[in-house]
């Protein structure tokens, strides 16, 4: 029996993919990660927030077994396929390589599966484009489809928008949420994108080198752990779905958390993160 998450209660039936105990990470005298326990279910989307240098990319390559553990553990369910999503991936521009070719490495892919990854993400038209040739939004998107090669059961995404802009932002997130819901895969991701991201979550987790906390969304925006770091100035964070309302409610004048829904946008500027 596993502990609780997000009020559910975890039994072996709904055993996690990947799990990290009491995680420590250092390098050399640093500690950048410090006991953080956290685990990732199948078809949840779980996004970790944080402000720079709080260990997010370092977790993310913790439970990949990138970098070595000093302390705890991780678990990954037996024969785990992972899909990775880097923050960028630089080309040289003078590389003669193309979308088709790259999704060939490191091992050949049939055609038509290297087709059927393109179709997936919107590019079903750009095999034979350049890989130095994609903007911003097109280079993520082929490291998304690259990624849907190996049919993972849970993708792992390293601050996957960054650099683009808001719309783009928005439309390759709608991508992950319908991806997770057409292939049941999980999806873990590093974000600085709050006012986009932590309506796309099931789960966010709020990291500082240590969890802070962690919930649902409206929970997590509403700890004081996660003011503390963010600030009620996060420029609409839940703003795809739900507000922060700054008017008074009979009580202290603060800003009040909902978690109700609703059914339209309010696009804001990106919050940093």
């Amino acid at each position: 029996m596993f502990r609780l998450q997000g009020g559910r209660r975890m039994t072996a039936a709904a055993a996690p993919l990947i799990a990290a105990q009491d995680l420590t990470v250092r390098f050399g005298a640093t500690t950048a990660l410090a006991g953080v326990s956290l685990s990732i279910h199948p078809a949840e989307i779980v996004t970790v927030v944080g402000p720079n240098g709080s260990g997010k990319s370092t977790l993310l390559r913790a439970l990949l077994g990138i970098v070595p553990a000093a302390g705890g553990q991780v678990a990954r369910a037996p024969g785990l396929r992972l899909g990775y999503v880097p923050q960028k991936l630089a080309i040289d521009p003078t590389l003669p390589l193309t979308v088709d070719r790259f999704l060939s490495l490191p091992r050949r892919q049939p055609a038509a599966a290297r087709a059927a990854a393109l179709v997936r993400v919107g590019l079903a038209d750009l095999g034979g484009r350049q890989m130095a040739a994609l903007s911003g939004g097109q280079m993520q998107r082929v490291l998304l489809a690259r990624a849907l090669l190996d049919r993972p059961q849970i993708l792992v995404l390293d601050e996957p928008t960054q650099g683009l802009d808001q719309p783009g932002e928005a439309a390759f997130y709608r991508l992950i949420e319908d991806l997770r819901r057409t292939t049941g895969c999980a999806v873990l991701m590093v974000s600085h994108d709050l006012h986009v991201v932590m309506a796309a979550s099931d789960r966010v987790v709020c990291l500082n080198g240590h969890v802070c906390c962690q919930g649902t969304p409206s929970v997590v925006s509403a700890a004081p752990e996660y003011r503390a770091l963010f600030g009620l100035g996060t420029q609409g964070a839940l703003a795809l779905y739900r507000h922060v309302h700054d008017h008074d409610h009979g009580g202290p004048a603060a800003p009040v958390a909902h978690g109700h829904a609703h059914d339209h946008d309010h696009p804001h500027p990106a919050a940093g993160g």
